[in-house]
């Protein structure tokens, strides 16, 4: 018995060894009829319902902007994207678009540990790109090198006619064939160079007016902070910054004297002469890791640091930026006694961006009373 079960093995094992090489010989044979008769390779898939989610691009000009959602219809990857056909509605060429200009791309990685502003540089370089572009993924891309000068921004008069509105056609393409996207449509809106910016007016760049009185040229919109506990100094309430109530506001502002990439944080108070507030009575801020800069500066006006723009640098969160890293985000914190002499907290804040590099001041202006910074 033992000699039969042997036996029964080894013809098995001889059965599965033959059907290997049929196996292989098989494919020998294939491949060389491929070789003999030139047979065509097979050809990649491509949908005939490939989309977007939206053909209307609506990018702020002199900011990086990502746009376009996607939609391969399960079509072979990769793909090839050709911008084709820029036009406008009455046919007349578009090529501002495609202007080549030096703009900032990362060579290294950000992860804001950078402890210098020549760190910071040394990650990333200066490379010549059409101001806008297909990514290789398919997502449109507008760089920051982008301006109203450079691409003419939609109607200060909020109407867009057809003939002044850019479109453009996208070929796509794999080894099995081709496809076109017709009638996107790119309408930029001119640049805001920080935010938040409900106070510039979107089509015309100049002073927002107040929301809540439109039509009345004397009231305007304001950047509004937060604040949490700020007593005033007077009225013995908290100050608000609201819709309704505007006891704090912000101006973001870019002055003149320095150095190019200086970035400045001032308090001003109440009254006609709007004297500056002192940063040293914000005795509890953590001045060192307010923003991601260097060799910071303090006066009895301001407190001022070197960054390197935009700010934030990416959108990656840091200890630096809000939560998801969109926005950086300052807090300014103080301190005094209260009743019974137990310490009383007070801070107020903003999350905020600045897009274009330059000398920048973000100006909180308590309007109507200061904080309250006196003991109880």
């Amino acid at each position: 018995m033992p000699q039969l079960r042997d036996y029964m093995t080894s013809n098995r094992l001889l059965r599965k060894i033959k059907a290997a090489l049929g196996v292989l010989a098989a494919g020998l044979f294939l491949l060389g009829c491929e070789k003999l008769y030139d047979l065509p390779e097979e050809k990649e898939y491509i949908s005939e319902n490939i989309n977007y989610g939206s053909k209307i691009l609506e990018p702020i000009l002199g900011r990086t902007n990502l746009m376009g959602q996607f939609n391969p219809d399960a079509s072979t990857m990769p793909l090839k994207f050709e911008i084709v056909n820029a036009r406008y509605g009455d046919g007349r060429p578009v090529t501002d678009l495609f202007q080549v200009r030096p703009t900032y791309v990362w060579i290294s990685a950000y992860d804001g540990l950078e402890t210098s502003l020549e760190e910071i540089e040394a990650k990333r370089k200066l490379e010549d790109r059409p101001l806008f572009e297909v990514r290789e993924s398919g997502q449109f891309i507008l760089w920051a090198s982008s301006d109203n000068d450079l691409i003419e921004p939609r109607p200060e008069d909020t109407t867009l006619l057809v003939q002044d509105t850019r479109f453009f056609d996208l070929k796509v393409t794999n080894t099995g064939g081709t496809v076109y996207i017709p009638d996107f449509q790119f309408v930029p809106w001119r640049e805001r160079p920080y935010s938040p910016s409900n106070d510039i007016d979107p089509y015309t760049g100049g002073v927002a007016r107040d929301p809540s009185d439109p039509e009345n040229p004397n009231k305007r919109d304001y950047i509004r902070p937060w604040l949490d506990n700020v007593i005033g100094d007077k009225s013995n309430r908290p100050l608000q910054s609201n819709n309704n109530i505007k006891d704090v506001v912000v101006y973001i502002r870019p002055f003149e004297g320095g150095n190019g990439h200086n970035l400045r944080f001032k308090f001003m108070g109440p009254g006609p002469d709007s004297s500056w507030i002192n940063p040293e009575v914000f005795n509890e801020t953590k001045w060192g890791t307010l923003v991601h800069g260097f060799n910071i500066q303090k006066t009895a006006e301001y407190v001022q640091y070197d960054v390197a723009y935009p700010i934030p640098l990416v959108n990656l969160q840091t200890p630096y930026t809000s939560s998801g890293g969109g926005s950086a985000s300052i807090e300014f914190q103080y301190s005094r006694k209260g009743f019974g002499g137990a310490l009383t907290y007070a801070s107020f804040g903003l999350d905020f961006n600045i897009f274009r590099a330059g000398d920048w001041e973000i100006v909180f202006h308590f309007r109507n009373e200061l904080p309250k910074f006196e003991d109880e």
